[in-house]
């Protein structure tokens, strides 16, 4: 069976967006999934299933999901080897660009259009970088994610709703997991 990666997005933000880890367990084997493990309690979830697609998967588990939980968990889901490409491709970014603040990865469960990808190319913030890859933002910040312009603004935003991660996260998740 193929080995996934998700992504859960907006958990435990507060009293009633809670879902903790022995929940997410269990609703991820209550979607058919297998030999799942979690990682941190911020929704990153390694998986068995025998669908055979990324979608199926991501069906399946923000279904159980919105049941444990009682609130929609939007989810990104990946196959271990297109995390592991979409990790080495944060890490070579970071190296390429060394920021010396923050590198945050947005994952998104559709890859942005041509059009939002253009225009967030375009933007020009002093110390801040964005490079969209597929269903990956790279953003390389020398500040931080609360001060960001790049992150809040139009054409960041118009990229799709995703899920950021640390590239610390995705790096320890990909050795874990991939």
């Amino acid at each position: 069976m193929p080995t996934y990666v998700a992504f859960l997005r907006a958990i435990n933000l507060g009293a009633t967006r809670t879902f903790p880890k022995d929940a997410i367990r269990s609703a991820t084997e209550a979607a058919g999934g297998s030999e799942v493990e979690t990682y941190i309690n911020t929704g990153n979830v390694r998986l068995t299933h025998a669908a055979r697609s990324v979608a199926a998967v991501q069906r399946a588990l923000e279904e159980a999901y919105a049941d444990a939980a009682g609130f929609e968990v939007p989810t990104v889901v990946f196959t271990a080897p297109d995390l592991a490409a979409l990790t080495a491709r944060a890490e070579e970014l970071h190296a390429e660009h060394d920021p010396s603040g923050q590198h945050y990865v947005t994952l998104f469960a559709t890859a942005p259009t041509a059009a939002t990808v253009k225009a967030a190319h375009a933007l020009e913030h002093e110390g801040e970088t964005v490079v969209v890859d597929g269903r990956a933002a790279y953003v390389l910040l020398d500040g931080n994610i609360h001060t960001s312009k790049l992150l809040g603004s139009k054409e960041f935003k118009a990229l799709g709703q995703g899920t950021a991660r640390t590239v610390k996260v995705l790096r320890t998740v990909t050795e874990k997991w991939c």
